[in-house]
């Protein structure tokens, strides 16, 4: 008798390839993951998909194996897979950083050292331009072997960075095991994150002297990057985006949303003390990607035959239609009293007058 975890929805006749590969996916029940297989599940030329998840998510024709990527039995899960695409992150704003971190660290390098053990050739990572970092000097746009010089002061970075390092680490300790590594711009399409929240804002924040460039990448776009990636169409490292960028004068002419100017020195001293007294989910690193360029090419997989089928004009649309009745303020959300009782920049007043009458009363106190 067949465990529950090992339980195979009856395939849909469509012509599969014999020789295509198998594919696993983790973080397979929802988001990014529930997309890619989808996607694979239709596909000819792929053979059969595993989707790994915590849960049993809706992917009929797909093999379940429900487990946590932490747990070193998934490379008895992973054998006979050809390939591994690793989307089992959490990137919640509203998590624990540090059981966040932990998550994330430990599934990937977990996930690494199992598809060796399982015979996997290749391992597909999925992590975020924000990796080159928001730099005031960076090129417009970044060739895709530009360094990474992003910080630690960031969303979610660190644990980028970190993934990236076992992903380039894995071949030399696992030789055989390809790791290609897809960097997505601005992700929109049913997600939540401190720059989708930028724009659930009042109110545009613009740190006075910056030369913000937007660039997007549609879920949809991603998810299609990712499969020339396990029909090994790409390898390596590479960015994936829209064509192009727009300039924050045409981001708030799209949008309708007046910005409000702030110095630099109020602008991160707020969002700084917000951050550190719990008011706002949102480091005071996370404006840097609104203030500066971090837009990538895409040069890797245009050349492989590969185009977005979004523009940034079309992704931001969406995203506006996504957030619209959510308010946020330095990536916090507010109620629906809040954001009406408060108005635009009384909200933002009140934010920082609220840090600060926490920081005198911990004065007071002596704290």
């Amino acid at each position: 008798m067949s465990s529950p975890e090992e339980h195979v929805r009856p395939e849909r006749s469509t012509g599969r390839a014999a020789a295509g590969p198998v594919v696993a996916i983790t973080g397979a029940a929802s988001g990014v993951g529930q997309a890619l297989a989808l996607r694979l599940v239709a596909s000819d030329q792929v053979r059969k998909v595993l989707a790994i998840d915590e849960r049993r998510g809706e992917v009929p024709g797909a093999t379940w194996r429900v487990l946590d990527v932490r747990d070193p039995a998934i490379a008895e899960k992973l054998r006979g897979a050809d390939v591994v695409v690793h989307l089992a992150l959490d990137l919640d704003l509203e998590s624990d950083a540090k059981a966040r971190s932990a998550f994330n660290v430990r599934g990937t390098q977990t996930v690494l050292t199992a598809a060796a053990a399982a015979g996997v050739h290749r391992v597909v990572l999925c992590t975020s331009a924000m990796v080159y970092g928001a730099q005031a000097d960076n090129d417009v746009p970044l060739a895709e072997d530009a360094p990474l010089r992003a910080t630690s002061e960031a969303s979610f970075v660190d644990d980028l960075l970190e993934i990236e390092r076992l992903g380039r680490r894995a071949p030399r300790a696992h030789p055989g095991l390809n790791v290609t590594v897809l960097r997505p711009a601005v992700l929109v399409g049913g997600t939540d994150t401190a720059l989708t929240r930028y724009f659930e804002s009042p109110r545009l924040l613009v740190v006075a002297g910056s030369r913000p460039c937007w660039q997007f990448c549609h879920v949809e776009d991603l998810v299609s990057a990712l499969e020339y990636a396990v029909l090994e169409k790409v390898d390596g490292e590479m960015a994936v985006g829209c064509d192009g960028w727009l300039e924050q004068e045409e981001v708030e002419e799209l949008s309708g949303i007046r910005r409000m100017e702030l110095p630099p020195a109020i602008a991160f001293g707020a969002a700084s003390r917000l951050h550190r007294l719990g008011l706002t989910p949102s480091p005071a690193g996370d404006l840097a990607y609104t203030m500066h360029p971090w837009v990538v090419s895409g040069s890797r997989l245009h050349e492989a035959g590969w185009r977005p089928r979004w523009t940034n004009e079309e992704v931001l649309t969406e995203l506006l239609e996504e957030v619209t009745g959510r308010s946020s303020l330095a990536g916090r959300r507010l109620g629906r009293k809040d954001a009406t009782a408060l108005g635009a920049a009384g909200a933002t007043v009140a934010l920082v007058g609220a840090a600060a009458a926490v920081r005198r009363a911990r004065r007071r106190r002596g704290l």
